[in-house]
Order: C-alpha cells, then structure tokens, then sequence
C-alpha cells in the first residue's frame, strides 16, 4: 500500500480472502459456491478502524439520512419504512433491524475498497457498488431469500449465522426474491417450477464473528439470525449481464440515429420493419471487442 491523500490505498481483495488465493475465491464464486473466512484482523484495520463502524452508536450519531427498518412482520427488506436515526434506534431496542445505505459516501477509505473490490472481483466498470451496513438485534435475522448482487459480508461485530443453500430452481436470477411471496412477472418467466417456500434440506450453516468474511454467490439462498447484537459491513455488487452489456451497446448505437429515435407511432408497422431489417443487416458485424471497450471505458 502507499499513502494517498492522507490515508492508504486498499490492499482490495487479497487482504480480505488471505490465506485463500484469488483464483480460488473466484473459482468458488463461478460455480455458486460461498466462501468464508475466520480471524481477519490486520489486514481489513483501515476499515474497523473507521470511527462511525465502531459501534451501531457511533453510526447513529454520524449518519445524515433515513436508515430503513426492517419491520417484524417478515423480517425482510420487503416489509421496512424508514426513519430517522434517534426513532430508528428505538426500533433496533425493539428487535427490528436496521440497513443503512451507501454507507461508503461517508467515507473516502470505504469508496476505495468499493472499487478496488470490484475490479479484483472482475466485474464490468458497469457494476453498481455499494457499501451497506446491517444492524440485527439478538434473536432476530432475515427471511430466506436470493439476490441478483455478489455480496461480500464483513462481520464487524456479534454473532450471526448465515443459513445458505443452492438454488435449484433458477440460476443466476436477475431480480431479488423473498421465499413465500410472489415472483415478478420477468423471474416467473424463466422459473417454470416456481420458488420454494422453504430453505432446501442441503442448507448449511456458517457462524460469523467479529473479523469473519463471507462471499455470497448471486442468486444462492440465504437466511440469517444473529445470537447476539450484530453489525455487518456489506459489500454488495450488482454486475450487468451480457444482457445489460449488448442492450446498452444496443441504445448506443441506435441513438446516432434519428430514425431510430423518432417517436414510436404503434400504427406504423411499415417504419418499424424497415428498421430492424436495417438492425439485422448492421449487428453482423458487431465484435464483442467493440462493445466492451465502451461499456468498459473506465478502465477498470
């Protein structure tokens, strides 16, 4: 590391998976498989050590926005309201958790393990990257459920355990999902079977502590209950698909054109066919080299 602006550029992924080599890690990430790490101390300092992680308290009194409060009817972001941080630690007194958002603006050390993070994980400049941290009051957890993000969870404090499992039913969703409520319309599209009710019999259980890392697989099912008073620093990646990449090469393109960016009139079929005749005869000769170096413009 070297000094920069008065504090250290991250060490990124190798100082949270040591003694685990990269290629390991992403291995395990690329068959849907969790990685954890016990006793992460020196190596993750520059973020323990930041003032407003040392206590949900201290967070309280640093942080200016709403923080979301997960109501006990369901235990999941699904069921939550927001509210300021006084009434919000009343709520945590009274077993709900809390999720407070885009935590890395407050801090320049948080926003340079966000992104060094992200390019040790391979991810396209695309990615939305945000910092989270979670407070679980004893007792209390989250409801089984399955993200379209790659989580990176940093115990910072309590205990918890993570219940995860593999998804059978749908690989690599694109939106999040709640066991026992209803899937959008786009997921039920590609999960004829459904979604379970229930975490499948191969669950396992992972208990964290304090300077315990956790890699989340997108799309694999999770519940969680914390033994204790818990606090959780999340760093969570939702990365575009091929999808994503070629419908923003797609926008890209067509909006050089005025044609194409002429108001859609449903009743003229005519103009649309001839539009896309002339899409089909360009994509031919679209390289994914020249998708890529735009959507990755930044270098990353």
């Amino acid at each position: 590391m070297s000094p920069r602006d008065g504090w250290m550029v991250p060490p990124g992924l190798d100082a949270l998976i040591a003694p685990r080599s990269r290629e390991e890690v992403l291995a395990s990430i690329a068959r849907d498989e969790p990685v954890v790490i016990h006793g992460l101390a020196a190596s993750v300092a520059a973020l323990t050590a930041l003032p407003f992680l040392a206590s949900l308290e201290a967070l309280l009194r640093s942080w200016p926005e709403q923080v979301v409060v997960h109501l006990p009817d369901l235990a999941d972001e699904a069921s939550s309201i927001t509210a300021a941080p006084r009434d919000a630690h009343k709520l945590f007194a009274n077993g709900m958790g809390l999720r407070f958002d885009d935590v890395h603006a407050l801090s320049p050390v948080l926003e340079a393990w966000l992104g060094a993070l992200r390019r040790d994980l391979g991810l396209s400049a695309l990615t939305q990257g945000r910092c989270l941290v979670y407070a679980t009051a004893a007792g209390h957890g989250t409801a089984a459920h399955c993200d379209q993000n790659i989580n990176v969870v940093l115990q910072l404090s309590g205990t918890k355990t993570w219940w995860l499992a593999p998804n059978h039913h749908v690989r690599r969703p694109l939106t999040r999902h709640t066991m026992g409520l209803p899937m959008d319309a786009e997921l039920a599209s590609y999960a004829p079977d459904g979604m379970p009710s229930e975490m499948p019999a191969d669950q396992r259980a992972i208990v964290l502590e304090a300077g315990s890392l956790l890699v989340v697989p997108r799309g694999m099912w999770h519940a969680t209950d914390a033994a204790t008073d818990a606090m959780s620093l999340n760093f969570t990646y939702s990365a575009p698909t091929w999808i994503d990449l070629v419908t923003a090469a797609l926008r890209g393109r067509l909006a050089q054109s005025e044609a194409w960016r002429e108001t859609a009139a449903p009743g003229d079929a005519a103009t649309f066919e001839a539009l896309l005749r002339e899409l089909a005869d360009d994509v031919p000769h679209w390289t994914a080299e020249d998708i890529l170096a735009v959507t990755e413009a930044d270098g990353g």
